[in-house]
């Protein structure tokens, strides 16, 4: 199981030791939501904060790029030392070259495919990408609720990882029991929220470990 925290939902008045706290609990990976406030109605990290991240930590560093026209800015984020970088087929309208070009970098591609995205709409660009970031809730803010509908089309691109060789990340409202449900349907790993980390309650080494034992 692939667990990222999601770092919008850190405290920055103490990055460091959020980082310093996470890297001990077990993360895999260090999961950085860019927003432009275009693309989404929201804005968070920025390409310094990433820069923070990235010079605290080892593992991997993913960027999931919620902005308009990411080819623009994708060299600012491999730059800045990002392993692994989503992008919205809807942000960029040439997002296959964009895709290939990540790997022509010699990092990993990744694709982000909101709830009312359908199968049909990316399907040409699955071969092209290391790893989906199915979102379950609407991209923007955290804290919302878990879309149900989006279930057949997480278990549709379950069905195609042998065929592409991808792997899945879940992102939105990833409860425990969430995780449960859709780990043991194949799903890789989950992005970390308020839902089953950022909470409030227990540490990140108690509900992390949790995590890994549903």
């Amino acid at each position: 199981m692939i667990l990222c925290p999601s770092m919008m939902c850190a405290s920055y008045a103490n990055l460091e030791e959020e980082v310093r706290a996470l890297e001990e609990a077990g993360t895999d990976i260090f999961h950085c939501d860019i927003m432009d406030g275009s693309f989404v109605p929201n804005i968070s990290m920025g390409l310094t904060d990433v820069k923070a991240v990235r010079a605290l930590t080892k593992k991997m560093v993913d960027v999931h790029l919620m902005i308009d026209h990411p080819a623009d800015k994708i060299d600012w984020f491999l730059d800045a030392g990002a392993d692994l970088i989503y992008i919205h087929p809807e942000s960029e309208p040439q997002a296959m070259k964009t895709l290939m070009y990540i790997r022509s970098r010699g990092k990993l591609s990744g694709l982000a495919v909101n709830p009312d995205t359908s199968l049909s709409a990316v399907k040409e660009l699955l071969p092209h990408c290391d790893y989906l970031l199915i979102m379950s809730v609407f991209p923007g803010f955290a804290g919302q609720t878990f879309i149900d509908s989006v279930d057949t089309k997480i278990r549709e691109l379950i069905a195609c990882k042998k065929t592409y060789g991808y792997r899945i990340i879940l992102d939105g409202a990833c409860s425990p029991a969430v995780i449960q449900e859709y780990h043991a349907l194949g799903v890789d790993g989950f992005v970390l929220g308020t839902s089953a980390l950022f909470h409030g309650e227990g540490s990140y080494v108690e509900n992390m470990n949790l995590l890994r034992s549903l």
